[in-house]
């Protein structure tokens, strides 16, 4: 009987219930026995390996080491709006547009699909035997850094220009993305790019950002402090260029001050990719790979995107750095993969079983629609022309985005197997007997080679005209993915490409029949001269594979619309400080002193609103803030309420106006609902300057309403706002 046991336990131990004591035994390495925690396992690995083996563990692309049971792995993996660069995938509306939809609840639905589509693809790669790049599960998303300046290509990728916005929004990504396991991670979110990181992108690998103390604290590093105080984002990846000096990705005060010390950080620190190469080639920082990775080492970096760290032994032998500080990074870095599960037997973790199914599936399709659906945002709609009725006799589609599935897409994005572009949601909401015809009419970028035109006048002979307008990923992102950019990605001006412009002119010289236009893009767009011209206007961003879906289901009112701008739309560029200057006066809602074209925070949907019966009292350490929202048209409508706050100093040496809280809420045809916030110590803190934070005594404002409570609202039809001062100070709250 005796010998049958142990026959059992050594060859078939889940025969039965398995012991701590028995799995230390079944385990032929220390690292691999799951009743260690993941500390133990990673100080036992570090152990057993060489210094050769080490340093191969220290780029992104992870080597296998075959003697100790530790497979490849690549810890380049991209999730922005759905997964990225790995094929089939639920493609999302771009970042800008996620924000747009104001909704915590959403990013947090849509992060935990994307997660759910990672396990699956993750457990999928590895039975095929795929271990390289873009399969993973540490996700380098997301961007979290302020869109402080519209001509920054990469703004697409962040959730706009306010700090408060992006902190609730990535928060909720993130805690959607790495999952409510007790003890793995889901996958790995990673917060970038840390910090001051914004443009211009021609000058990224050596730009040198200057801050004071008070613009870092109250604009550039609120949200990784959120991500890593609150969150607990698992990863931080250091930007490329230098702040005040230093280089972000060895930053004494970025790193070991703030991150480490202030923060208290305990994921892996990454640099941006190939940055540390930066160091020496353009930073003149260090006089060598050997010196550039020993400082990287030794600030703690422990993932190096790139092949710099592959010199880390001579770095060693040249006495830069040492062994010790090599085992010291090394370990912490390991103790993520363990938290991923990557050394545990298939079956350990819940998400070992997520099915492939799950992948692009009906449900996450149907998340996609939900999204694009409360992204587009209604800039104008002169004498209610929108929503057009769907019995309507004739309709002209014309624009070089109309039928471009590169419109939806964004940058960092994955692919779908069926996505509906703009001309198809048009097509499907109009009534079979409707004549609907289409012409792409014009190039994006560049006016056309032929000059016959038919399109001008078959616009002019329809009931209505909807020309797609506007800007791709292809004319703004990142340096090298924006092909048809001049500027690397950037923009360097932001109105509509001049050629556009005269044609949507050319469309209603002599012609009085209503035009609509719809732009896409995943920045502001400049449009002073078109706005006279055209009877509505609707942005619509880079929306996914369910946008062109969600577009028409807007214009033809089978959904209103509901989002709002997460971002200034100045008139043009001359509104706008030096694109290198990254101090904060005059830029973004919060500091701006102009009038913009379309301010933060607006946008229309087709019910009449107002606000109304605002009230602000404290109890106890909560101040308390509610108001009423009455629906007095006969459509179901959804609005994003939102809650500023002035302080004493505002516009003077504090922010105008500061978001400090928001809500989506469906409002019924016909009612009010009375909507609650709750605000606290933090909420009235300013920051000083040294970087710290202090309530300034005096009168404090609060602002509620559907928009920036600005004039400039107001005239463009957001409903009016609803304001209340109450005098604090510190002594307000223990």
């Amino acid at each position: 009987m005796i010998r049958i046991v142990l026959f059992c336990i050594a060859f078939c131990h889940y025969c039965i219930p398995v012991s701590v004591v028995t799995a230390q035994k079944l385990a032929p390495f220390p690292w691999q026995n799951t009743a260690l925690s993941f500390e133990a396992r990673s100080e036992a690995l570090v152990k057993a390996l060489t210094l050769e083996e080490k340093v191969s563990l220290m780029t992104h692309n992870s080597a296998a080491i075959p003697r100790l049971n530790v497979p490849e792995y690549n810890w380049w993996n991209e999730s922005l709006h759905g997964i990225a660069r790995n094929g089939r995938a639920t493609v999302f509306p771009q970042a800008i547009g996620l924000a747009a939809t104001f909704d915590k609840d959403l990013l947090y639905r849509i992060a935990t699909a994307i997660s759910d589509e990672a396990r699956a693809k993750f457990n999928t790669s590895i039975a095929i035997g795929n271990r390289g790049i873009y399969a993973g599960l540490t996700f380098w998303t997301p961007n979290i850094n302020i869109f402080r300046d519209p001509r920054w290509g990469r703004g697409q990728e962040t959730y706009g220009e306010d700090p408060f916005l992006t902190s609730q929004m990535a928060t909720a990504y993130v805690k959607g993305l790495q999952g409510n396991h007790p003890k793995y991670l889901k996958a790995a979110a990673c917060a970038k790019h840390y910090a001051v990181h914004s443009g211009p992108e021609e000058l990224r690998h050596k730009f040198d950002a200057k801050t004071t103390k008070k613009d870092l604290f109250e604009t550039y590093l609120p949200a990784f402090e959120a991500l890593v105080t609150e969150a607990e984002v698992e990863g931080v990846m250091g930007a490329y260029n230098r702040v005040n000096g230093e280089l972000a990705c060895a930053s004494d005060f970025l790193i070991d001050e703030v991150l480490k010390k202030r923060w208290n950080f305990n994921g892996y620190l990454v640099s941006d990719c190939w940055a540390i190469k930066d160091f020496w080639e353009h930073h003149k920082v260090t006089d060598s790979p050997e010196a550039s990775a020993a400082l990287a080492l030794n600030k703690g970096l422990h993932v190096n995107c790139g092949e710099t760290y592959q010199v880390l032994d001579k770095a060693i032998q040249q006495g830069l750095t040492t062994e010790k500080q090599l085992d010291h990074v090394l370990k912490q870095q390991l103790i993520t993969r363990f938290k991923l599960g990557l050394f545990d037997p298939v079956g350990s973790n819940p998400y070992d079983t997520i099915p492939v199914s799950v992948v692009d599936s009906p449900k996450h399709r149907k998340l996609a629609l939900e999204a694009a659906r409360k992204s587009i945002v209604l800039l104008k709609n002169k004498n209610k022309l929108l929503p057009l009725n769907k019995n309507i006799k004739s309709v002209y589609v014309v624009g070089p985005h109309a039928a471009s599935e590169e419109v939806l897409l964004g940058n960092y994005f994955g692919l779908s197997s069926n996505t509906q572009t703009i001309l198809d949601g048009i097509v499907s909401q109009v009534s079979p007997g409707t004549t609907i015809n289409y012409k792409q009419g014009i190039l994006d970028y560049r006016e056309n080679v032929n000059p016959i035109d038919w399109s001008t006048g078959e616009a002019k002979a329809a009931d209505v005209c909807i020309a797609v307008m506007g800007i791709s990923s292809t004319y703004e992102g990142e340096e090298g993915e924006a092909i048809a950019s001049p500027n690397r990605g950037d923009r360097i001006d932001i109105k509509l490409p001049q050629h556009q412009i005269d044609y949507l002119k050319k469309i209603k010289k002599n012609n009085n029949k209503p035009l609509v236009l719809v732009l896409t893009g995943g920045s502001p767009i400049a449009i002073p001269e078109l706005l006279d011209l055209v009877e509505a206007v609707v942005f619509v961003w880079y929306p996914g594979e369910e946008g062109g879906t969600a577009v028409g289901e807007v214009l033809f009112g089978q959904v209103s619309p509901s989002g709002k701008l997460p971002v200034t739309f100045p008139k043009s560029i001359t509104q706008l400080p030096p694109y290198e200057d990254y101090t904060m006066t005059g830029r973004t809602y919060r500091y701006m002193i102009k009038d913009p074209l379309f301010p933060f925070g607006f946008g229309l949907n087709y019910a009449d609103l107002s606000y109304s019966k605002l009230t602000v009292m404290q109890k106890n350490q909560t101040i308390l803030v509610s108001a009423e929202i009455k629906n007095s048209s006969e459509q179901d409508v959804e609005e994003v309420a939102q809650l500023y706050i002035s302080s004493p100093k505002a516009g003077k040496e504090d922010p105008i106006y500061t978001l400090r809280g928001f809500q989506r809420i469906a409002i019924k045809a016909k009612s009010t609902q009375r909507i609650f916030f709750a605000l606290q110590k933090p909420d009235f803190q300013s920051i000083d300057y040294k970087g710290e934070p202090v309530i300034y005594p005096g009168n404090f404002t609060i602002y509620l309403g559907g928009s920036l409570p600005s004039s400039k609202s107001i005239a463009l039809g957001a409903p009016e706002y609803q304001s209340e001062t109450i005098s604090l100070s510190s002594k307000s709250f223990k």
